[in-house]
């Protein structure tokens, strides 16, 4: 079965029950622009031509360019990259409020937590948190596999390599779906989760798995396209497991400690009051910090996992907080009395 049948299919299926009103690619709609585009023969005359002229200039270039490179089709582009552009970032958004709301439920805390616990005692939403996590595995991979197919369908009808370098620029945008701390948080929330008993959430949760005795802790996800993921749990800075972990808007992770310090604000101020000018340590994009991720499940399995480790993090993380606290009090207090 064709890929565009076996996304219709998944569409129309009972699975988008509860994900009606997510947005999904209009892949049927733009598998027909580029069957209607009419760029196909000029395109591939033209990367002929191409690389005929590169095989005249030089041999070695010819052998490896094999696209005309085409800087637009005038038929397609109107419609096509920027549709793409703004339900790829529809998804996103979807995927990251659903997953967020999700796991709110499993790691309340305060008031909110004793509130669910009452509430499991007349209702049991376990099952019920299990399979939607699992849909929404399921929305991420198959409208990632959509935009990947028809960014190549692109790119084979035109001979060129702006669908390729489309999805440079998705990443830009940070609405790359499979690199999303959300998806991280859902995979934690699996190997955190203890109420599936048996059957076919046992055999979906042993999809995930975390090493975090080897020489680099790694998390790897295998989709439901049999696609593995692996995301690294080495912060970049202090080279430990991350602890209490961030992720930034880029999606690189860090130990909060670590990303205060990056940021230069204080650890009881928070990432929040980062400076907009601020960069992350890695890629140095800016802006990165304002609106970072709190990676509580991943923090949550790493207790779990590494329960001395996490120990003795928490106490040296405690010490540095009430340190710079205690310094930051003082020195406005010198500062008040003119001392």
């Amino acid at each position: 079965m064709k890929f565009g049948d076996t996304f219709m299919q998944y569409l129309q299926g009972d699975q988008t029950g509860n994900l009606v009103k997510c947005a999904h690619v209009e892949y049927k709609r733009l598998n027909e622009v580029l069957k209607n585009c009419r760029s196909q023969g000029s395109a591939s005359a033209s990367c002929k031509n191409e690389q005929q002229k590169d095989e005249g200039n030089n041999e070695l270039s010819s052998g490896l360019s094999q696209f005309c490179h085409c800087e637009s089709c005038p038929l397609c582009d109107q419609i096509f990259f920027s549709e793409l552009m703004r339900e790829a970032s529809h998804i996103a958004g979807c995927f990251s409020s659903r997953v967020r709301h999700l796991l709110h439920l499993h790691v309340a805390r305060g008031i909110q937590r004793y509130k669910l616990r009452l509430r499991q005692c007349f209702k049991n939403d376990q099952q019920t948190m299990a399979e939607e996590g699992r849909m929404l595995i399921e929305y991420v991979t198959m409208n990632t596999i959509a935009i990947r197919k028809i960014l190549k369908k692109y790119d084979k009808v035109h001979c060129s390599v702006n669908g390729n370098n489309f999805k440079s620029k998705m990443q830009a945008e940070h609405i790359e779906l499979l690199q999303s701390p959300w998806l991280i948080e859902l995979g934690a929330f699996y190997l955190n989760f203890d109420g599936i008993d048996g059957g076919e959430f046992s055999e979906f949760c042993s999809q995930f798995s975390c090493d975090l005795n080897g020489t680099e802790p790694v998390m790897t996800l295998t989709l439901p396209n049999s696609t593995k993921l692996e995301y690294s749990l080495t912060c970049a800075i202090c080279l430990e497991t991350v602890f209490n972990p961030y992720a930034l808007s880029c999606g690189h992770l860090f130990c909060k400690l670590c990303a205060c310090s990056a940021a230069f604000v204080l650890m009881f101020e928070g990432l929040k009051t980062a400076s907009s000018n601020a960069k992350c340590p890695i890629c140095r994009e800016a802006g990165v910090y304002t609106n970072a991720v709190h990676m509580l499940e991943l923090d949550l399995l790493l207790k779990r996992r590494c329960n001395e480790y996490w120990k003795e993090r928490m106490a040296a993380e405690h010490a540095e907080d009430e340190k710079q606290t205690r310094e930051y009090w003082d020195s406005r207090t010198k500062y008040a009395i003119g001392y």
